[in-house]
């Protein structure tokens, strides 16, 4: 097999005749083995397949939250006022109680300039103590405030320090600031589908997971 010694951007047309390699070189077609030739278009093929059935869920789930919008508001029309569509989790059932449609809205946190003040004080809390304080909340405190290789810190870790039950007056503010400097960045939807057998039979989700079934 012989390559060319052209190297293509990997954006750039393919010449007709030829085939790029993984290193942006291309090869002529005649050179290449049939077995890399067969891979390649099953590769594609499928990648091609996947792509599509994705678009496909994605209407499928726009659709879904709008019929469920549309519902929802023709709901609230029986009572002369509207809900604007889904605001937050829901929950259908059919009228037998074997099929239903959970709705789960989520919204993204993030924290504000006051988050660093509230590390401030609990650092100065958990310095005062370190003698007294036990080992876990020093943990505890130390993976609040880690941040990720983007400068993030855990919003679950963060705000279960609010969940101790601390009096110490410089505590109480460093609770009070990160309550402060929550803010909302955004909201995600989710829709889950669930059946049953029986009344009392346990519920069945219909997985759109892949990799779950």
């Amino acid at each position: 097999m012989t390559k060319t010694e052209t190297l293509a951007a990997p954006s750039a047309a393919v010449p007709e005749g030829y085939m790029r390699d993984h290193q942006g070189a291309l090869w002529a077609e005649d050179t290449v083995k049939p077995l890399d030739k067969l891979r390649t278009e099953l590769v594609d093929g499928l990648v091609a397949r996947a792509q599509a059935l994705r678009t496909t869920m994605v209407d499928f789930k726009a659709t879904v939250m709008a019929e469920i919008g549309a519902f929802v508001d023709l709901a609230a029309a029986e009572y002369e006022t509207s809900l604007g569509g889904v605001k937050g989790n829901l929950t259908l059932r059919s009228f037998d109680g074997l099929r239903e449609v959970r709705v789960q809205v989520a919204e993204n946190l993030a924290f504000d300039e006051r988050l660093k003040v509230a590390e401030k004080l609990v650092g100065d809390c958990v310095t005062d103590w370190a003698r007294d304080a036990r080992p876990e909340l020093q943990t505890l405190v130390q993976r609040a405030f880690k941040t990720d290789k983007e400068g993030n810190v855990s919003t679950a870790a963060v705000l279960a320090l609010r969940r101790l039950n601390i009096e110490d007056e410089r505590w109480q503010r460093a609770m009070r600031a990160i309550a402060d400097s929550v803010v909302a960045t955004g909201s995600k939807s989710y829709v889950r589908f669930y059946t049953r057998d029986s009344a009392d039979g346990a519920e069945t989700a219909i997985s759109l997971n892949l990799a779950k079934l």
